[in-house]
């Protein structure tokens, strides 16, 4: 058998089944591969070597107890750290959760393990999700497997470039305004936001709770649906998670996109999109036509203010859900402290870094006394003008489609004194998560050597008909089978 470091999940998964392959030898050349990758990516801030393999072994001793392979049987899986596994540090990138070890696992990660997967890593990630680069970590950036001076994206920057580097097939993330797809384009993987409730929060450490959801990167449409029929369903443990029955997302591939509609919205368009960068969307469009899709011209006149908008509903909610790293219940504390006022105001300091505080400080104003209707209750307004948009141009067409970013990656430290420019790599991104709708990045092309990414919105519920469009337009192209230089 040659090795199964870039095999697709779904042939990782054949070759468990036929024998030709176990657990635990996939999870072992897998590993070797993450170690002599992980130094030059920075993808991970934790290997899970040990447990990995023992995990690894247990599976392949039920299957040769007469155990039928499970869906993801071996499959070795990365977790942005945003997402709780049992007895495991989980640092959301930040040094406030300093010695924290959750008592219990998400249910998306306990959903992909029950699977037959296989954790191999914890993945770094820009601190509490709050960032588009992977440089807002406490501990380290990550760099891109397409070039080691440029960014992967964030927040979900260390799962998209461990798909990129070949440490796993596939990676779970979390998108509160566009953090899986965004680091997914920037990387030339797929990365799905699905729809909000769609996949339980239980056990994702809150950045934004209407905002944020868990979803699957990998690097072809067959893989992320195959991963999104294990990860989603109704959770009780969750009040979000719709009941809302999921459908056979793989089996859905089948069908073809003949006869669905793309709306693109042209006057968003107009301006902020690289040249290049629009030249790859719109050979992307002529090949979806070119399948049989017809395309629409669509109106979402409510667009250019989603970024304002994200950034006052968002950073409210941090403000809020952040307030319970205080030095008293778990994680850091400062050792030296007067009065309890005091630890607070200390261990907070020392805490947060820059950009977690940058946003703190604007969502407490936003909320305060005097600026809630001026700024958070507009914002919400606007939010529902924004969902309403998407509404009106589903009537007119099926799936929504943009670049996913408006320019490729770019480099190590180049926006970083800069938040506004950072704020507006998400564009076209964060107004799926506030629709509540979902999203689909896949890679569509090379600007300049470095991959972007074309970003197809749907209905609610509705992802079955972004992976439909996925699927062809990968069967007609060959862009996510290329491989980043440093693989």
């Amino acid at each position: 058998m040659s090795s199964p470091v870039g095999a697709s999940a779904t042939e990782i998964r054949r070759l468990v089944a036929s024998g030709e392959a176990s657990c635990e030898e996939v999870a072992r050349a897998h590993l070797d591969h993450v170690a002599a990758t992980e130094p030059r990516v920075d993808a991970l801030l934790a290997p899970l070597g040990e447990r990995a393999l023992e995990r690894a072994r247990a599976l392949d001793d039920k299957l040769a107890g007469g155990t039928a392979p499970p869906p993801l049987a071996g499959v070795p899986l990365v977790v942005k750290d945003v997402l709780h596994i049992e007895g495991l540090p989980t640092t959301c990138g930040s040094r406030i959760l300093e010695g924290y070890r959750p008592p219990y696992t998400a249910t998306a990660v306990a959903r992909l393990e029950n699977a037959g997967a296989i954790v191999v890593g914890k993945a770094n990630m820009d601190e509490f999700a709050m960032g588009s680069s992977t440089e807002n970590s406490a501990f380290k950036p990550t760099r891109n497997p397409w070039d080691p001076a440029r960014v992967p994206g964030g927040s979900s920057g260390g799962s998209a470039a461990a798909v990129a580097a070949r440490m796993a097939p596939v990676a779970l993330g979390s998108d509160t305004g566009g953090s899986i797809r965004q680091p997914a384009a920037l990387c030339g993987v797929v990365g799905l936001k699905p729809t909000y409730g769609r996949v339980s929060r239980y056990g994702l450490v809150a950045f934004a709770s209407s905002l944020d959801q868990v979803g699957p990167l990998a690097r072809s449409v067959d893989d992320v649906a195959l991963v999104a029929n294990a990860l989603c369903g109704h959770d009780p443990r969750d009040s979000t998670s719709a009941a809302e029955p999921a459908p056979d997302f793989s089996g859905a591939l089948k069908a073809g996109p003949e006869g669905l509609r793309i709306g693109v919205p042209e006057s968003f368009l107009a301006e902020g999109v690289e040249t290049e960068t629009l030249a790859r969307f719109r050979e992307a469009l002529a090949t979806l036509e070119g399948a049989g899709l017809r395309v629409v011209d669509v109106e979402l006149p409510h667009l250019p203010h989603a970024i304002a908008t994200y950034y006052l509903v968002a950073t409210a909610e941090a403000s809020s859900n952040l307030a319970r790293y205080d030095g008293v219940r778990y994680g850091l504390r400062t050792p030296e402290s007067g009065d309890l006022r005091e630890m607070y105001g200390q261990t907070r300091d020392l805490g947060f870094g820059p950009e977690v505080k940058r946003r703190i400080v604007l969502g407490t104003f936003a909320l305060s006394s005097g600026y809630y209707d001026a700024y958070y209750l507009r914002a919400q307004k606007v939010r529902t003008l924004i969902r309403r948009d998407f509404e009106k141009a589903f009537e007119a067409c099926d799936v929504v489609a943009t670049p996913t970013t408006p320019t490729p990656a770019f480099r190590l430290g180049e926006k970083t004194d800069d938040p506004l420019q950072m704020y507006l790599e998400d564009i076209f991104t964060v107004p799926a998560n506030l629709a509540g709708i979902p999203g689909l990045s896949l890679p569509c092309g090379l600007v300049g050597g470095l991959p972007v990414g074309l970003q197809l919105l749907g209905r609610p519920f509705d992802e079955a008909s972004l992976l439909r469009c996925g699927a062809a337009y990968q069967r007609l192209t060959d862009h996510h089978e290329r491989t980043p230089p440093l693989t």
